[in-house]
């Protein structure tokens, strides 16, 4: 029975990566990433303050609430991020994590194989070789992995500053475009080159006062109330997530941070084409949330999709 069940999963990774494999090629599919595409490769027993990973939503909340007094014991990252704010000031909660996120994190096995695939679609002769690639990490990990391949990256950052919301354009020269009509703005290129989109801020490593962190709750409601995503983010984006299937990595349904985010993107695109949850042991909830979204889940280890992609493209 055991081996059986072995050899039925295999089969199902399979057809799944040939799927895929074909849709990326037509740049019909959308990959999303969340904190536990960092997890991809890390050891069971490896702590991320080695310098090595990248920390996962409950070990960063639990690194925010020892040092300052969190009194509750569920350590909720947005209840603790709340709180650090609250009982400190923004400005030591923005601190905090641009210590964390400004370490110097190798990129993983994930970040590499989708900073590959524009020179391995560029090599099957496909028509679009670029990539869109949403993702709610603050961290430039994905950015790295584009830089040590050797491959052209755009990058769309959501920004906040004194109360006004905008996406600013990291152009592949370093340049920085501010993003002042979403509705006009089509300075890309994703036959040739990829686009990282950052929907909830990054860390940056020169100015610190460019840092943009969506993490608390409060944070969450000013993204609702104000203009939001699907008003900011450049509209040539959007209308490749319209008719997309999107890939979630690294995510759970029960994240707040993926739940909003889909509300602000559907709320005008309507419902997701289908797509794929990437994921080990997903709960009742999560399989009644992506069932309600026609995303199909696959219980399978991140590096092992990695690798099944890879043999397909190859």
């Amino acid at each position: 029975m055991t081996r059986r069940h072995d050899v039925a999963a295999v089969d199902i990774l399979n057809r799944h990566c040939q799927i895929v494999a074909r849709r990326l090629g037509t740049g019909s599919v959308v990959p999303f990433l969340g904190a536990g595409a960092n997890l991809c490769g890390r050891p069971v027993d490896a702590d991320w303050r080695e310098g090595l990973y990248a920390p996962s939503g409950a070990e960063l909340a639990s690194y925010l609430a020892e040092p300052y007094g969190y009194p509750e014991a569920d350590r909720d990252l947005l209840r603790v991020s709340q709180w650090v704010d609250l009982v400190s000031s923004p400005r030591a909660l923005v601190d905090e994590l641009h210590t964390v996120f400004s370490r110097d994190y190798p990129p993983n096995k994930l970040h590499s194989f989708l900073a590959e695939l524009p020179r391995s679609l560029r090599k099957q002769g496909a028509v679009i070789c670029g990539q869109l690639v949403l993702t709610t990490n603050y961290d430039d990990m994905l950015e790295r992995a584009f830089a040590e391949a050797g491959e052209p990256v755009d990058v769309v950052v959501y920004e906040t500053r004194r109360g006004e919301q905008q996406f600013v354009h990291l152009t592949p020269d370093g340049g920085r475009v501010s993003i002042e009509d979403p509705a006009t703005y089509r300075e890309f290129a994703l036959e040739q080159r990829s686009v990282i989109l950052k929907i909830h801020g990054d860390v940056d490593r020169e100015e610190l006062k460019r840092d943009t962190f969506v993490i608390t709750e409060d944070h969450y409601i000013d993204y609702l109330a104000g203009q939001g995503a699907r008003t900011l983010i450049p509209a040539y984006l959007m209308a490749r997530l319209g008719d997309r299937d999107l890939l979630f990595l690294g995510y759970s349904m029960r994240d707040w941070n993926l739940r909003v985010i889909l509300r602000q993107i559907w709320a005008e695109q309507g419902i997701s084409t289908g797509g794929w949850s990437i994921q080990r042991n997903p709960s009742e909830i999560d399989k009644r949330f992506w069932a309600r979204q026609r995303i199909d889940i696959l219980d399978v280890a991140l590096e092992n999709w990695v690798e099944g992609m890879r043999g397909h493209l190859r």
